[in-house]
């Protein structure tokens, strides 16, 4: 992943969950607990995003994603999903990972990067495995933290 993409250890959470919404507002959560963003506001910008259209992209994967003026560079939490849930994603299978991202107003290309970086990793089998197998929020952190490495190498 890009190591220009914000990721904190506190920022990597599981929880059981039943619906898209449900997903959408526990993503909304973690900004607000962990980057002090305005929950209501990226909650709706969320909504907002995923009225266009699922970013459940397939792979047991979706990106929900928006802009705000409240970050200064792409700021990703991850969530892993006790059980899937139904996400609408591109291959009709429910989603287990959850990573959302919220990139300044201003990000065009950095937010489409930040997208295509984090779609990109999560193509790789070895990293996705790494990433569902991983015991708890700790362990998925590092293999992340670890890939960061690898590609800034």
């Amino acid at each position: 992943m890009d190591v220009n993409l914000r990721l904190l250890p506190e920022a990597v959470a599981s929880a059981r969950l039943e619906t898209r919404q449900e997903v959408l507002s526990r993503i909304a959560e973690m900004f607000s607990d962990v980057h002090g963003l305005d929950r209501a506001d990226i909650l709706e910008r969320l909504e907002e995003r995923e009225a266009l259209g699922s970013t459940g992209f397939g792979r047991a994967v979706a990106i929900p994603h928006c802009r705000s003026s409240e970050v200064k560079r792409p700021t990703v939490v991850l969530l892993r999903l006790e059980q899937p849930v139904d996400f609408a994603a591109a291959d009709a299978m429910p989603v287990s990972l959850i990573f959302g991202l919220v990139s300044p107003e201003d990000a065009g290309a950095t937010h489409l990067h930040a997208l295509a970086t984090i779609s990109r990793l999560m193509r790789d089998d070895a990293i996705l495995d790494a990433v569902l197998e991983a015991p708890d929020a700790d362990a998925l952190y590092s293999v992340l933290t670890n890939q960061f490495l690898r590609d800034a190498a």
